[in-house]
């Protein structure tokens, strides 16, 4: 009878036990869901979701005073803008062109909060008057700086070389100047191969805007293998320099010429020149006349102190610059000045740009050259070179430049072009 009473309460548990266990076998899972909350939208230090954002670019006419009065903000507040920041931007130097944003309310005014000029793809200013106190500063977009090394050939020239390879002309301008007195880059010759190693910007990772150094290069012409190498000497008053590989600098103290690329030598410096239209009397032709495109840049071709900046008669606007005791050196016709007298300008500065005033017949720059006094044809002239590096320096430069020449060295050229025939040999022998 016990052992019974025993028997039937064990039975009763595992019944009791098992029932649960399908019961909670049976039960449906509670699925929790997250709520993915989204990351804001900051830039330029602003959260963007606070705000209606309205992109658009200054029209021609327009000025900041138009455009926020357009965006419900009233010409009392705009002067009091204007007023307030005035030191940081200066806001009558807006441009056509130039992209902005406005943040403005999200209700349905829409009144503009936040004014964000964009000088160009890195560097913005932000004017933020929300609030009672007007601010503005400027916003630099994060660089990153990457290395490249990319080689080519010339087919017909070096800025269509570079412009094949994807990179903008400003990378052909930049090689151009480090081998101006190296390399005749209106003479190169097909199949002449270059190498280079630079830096490149870019913004947000993926965004190229310009470039850094150019550490090293080495061209292939005519035969020569032309090095040039990027390097600071450890004098806190040197400046980094290119070099060739035996140490000797590159740059002379004068540019060949005032024009980077898009130009000819229309008038070369002919004392014995007659014009047609003088009825081909003797007319002396003390200036080298480099045609170019209307608006071009004009460079200083040697550092210097602007002694002339001013408009007269056949000269039309010029720019003449001081150089030392022994040079100087002018530029006529200019489409408009960029230097006042007075101005100290360095080796490669834009002075101005090409046009027609004066006495000319098409866009170009007139290039005279002073040496003591007296005009001279500068091409003529065996012009001194920059202060050259001390032999004293030299083992450890060569220690330098010899891990950047191998790399330059292992950079791959293009492949060569098979001939059509042998294209044609190998194709047949490929489906045979």
């Amino acid at each position: 009878m016990k052992t019974t009473k025993y028997t039937t309460v064990l039975l009763l548990f595992i019944t009791i036990f098992y029932a649960c266990k399908e019961e909670k076998a049976t039960e449906t899972p509670e699925v929790v869901v997250e709520e993915v909350i989204p990351e804001p939208e900051i830039k330029y230090g602003l959260n963007f979701d606070n705000y209606k954002v309205i992109n658009d670019t200054i029209k021609s006419g327009e000025s900041f005073g138009i455009i926020l009065d357009r965006h419900h903000v009233f010409y009392p507040k705009i002067n009091e803008i204007s007023t307030t920041i005035k030191d940081t931007f200066d806001v009558r130097k807006v441009r056509a062109g130039k992209p902005y944003t406005i943040l403005a309310s999200k209700d349905t005014s829409e009144i503009a909060k936040i004014f964000i000029y964009k000088h160009n793809a890195i560097e913005s200013t932000v004017i933020n008057f929300q609030d009672s106190i007007i601010s503005a500063y400027k916003y630099r977009e994060p660089i990153k700086i990457v290395e490249q090394a990319v080689s080519g050939k010339i087919i017909d020239n070096f800025s269509n070389a570079i412009d094949t390879l994807g990179y903008a002309i400003t990378l052909a301008n930049e090689v151009a100047d480090i081998y101006s007195w190296t390399v005749d880059f209106y003479r190169l010759q097909k199949d002449d191969t270059f190498k280079i190693i630079f830096e490149q910007k870019f913004i947000k990772d993926t965004i190229p805007v310009g470039f850094g150094d150019i550490k090293a290069a080495v061209f292939n012409h005519k035969g020569q293998e032309l090095y040039a190498y990027l390097y600071q000497t450890d004098s806190i008053k040197d400046i980094p320099d290119y070099f060739d590989s035996e140490g000797g600098l590159l740059r002379r103290q004068f540019l060949k010429s005032p024009i980077k690329f898009q130009y000819r030598i229309s008038s070369r410096y002919n004392l014995r020149r007659r014009i047609k239209l003088y009825g081909n009397k003797v007319r002396p032709h003390k200036g080298t006349d480099f045609a170019a495109p209307y608006g071009t840049p004009i460079m200083t071709t040697a550092s210097g102190t602007v002694v002339e900046s001013s408009r007269r008669g056949g000269n039309g606007n010029y720019v003449k610059v001081r150089h030392n005791n022994t040079y100087s050196t002018q530029y006529l016709h200019m489409k408009r000045r960029n230097v006042r007298v007075g101005d100290y300008v360095k080796q490669g500065d834009i002075i101005g740009w090409v046009g027609m005033t004066g006495n000319t017949s098409g866009p170009h720059v007139c290039y005279r050259f002073w040496k003591n006094g007296r005009q001279v044809d500068p091409f003529r002239q065996k012009l001194p070179t920059a202060k050259p590096m001390a032999d004293s320096l030299k083992p450890k430069y060569f220690e330098f430049i010899n891990p950047i020449r191998s790399q330059l060295d292992s950079i791959p050229l293009p492949p060569s072009e098979l001939p059509i025939e042998e294209e044609v040999t190998e194709e047949i022998i490929a489906k045979n």
